[in-house]
């Protein structure tokens, strides 16, 4: 939920780490710059949440804010996190997709909710 669509975008990012581990044990020591575009917010949703995942993936990294703004179906963002440490962060699952399933991008009563089902 956030109270623009961009607040909702970073709080489902920062939704899905929360399956993985606890978001107040990744520091902000790192920023990473993630770039995506779509026609449609729920498409932006996706391409989104699976930018995160990948880059998390390939950097062998958590994060734990993300900074979006989203103009004309181009998404940008700023991330900040830290390496996994197996130990410090304790991982419980892998998140290895966000999926089409209960996708949802909408406003209701002046707020906004950007949802999705992520297979782990």
């Amino acid at each position: 939920f956030g109270d623009s669509v961009q607040e909702a975008f970073a709080a489902a990012a920062l939704a899905m780490v929360a399956v993985i581990v606890e978001p107040k044990k990744i520091e902000q020591k790192r920023e990473v710059e993630i770039a995506c575009e779509q026609p449609e917010l729920e498409l932006l949703l996706i391409d989104w949440l699976n930018s995160v995942l990948y880059e998390m993936a390939t950097r062998k990294m958590l994060f734990s804010k993300f900074d979006v703004t989203i103009k004309d179906g181009k998404l940008t963002a700023k991330a900040w996190g830290e390496k996994l440490d197996l130990k410090k962060h304790k991982p419980a699952v892998e998140v290895k997709a966000a999926t089409y399933s209960d996708l949802k991008v909408a406003q209701d009563k002046g707020k906004w909710i950007a949802q999705c089902i992520v297979d782990i």
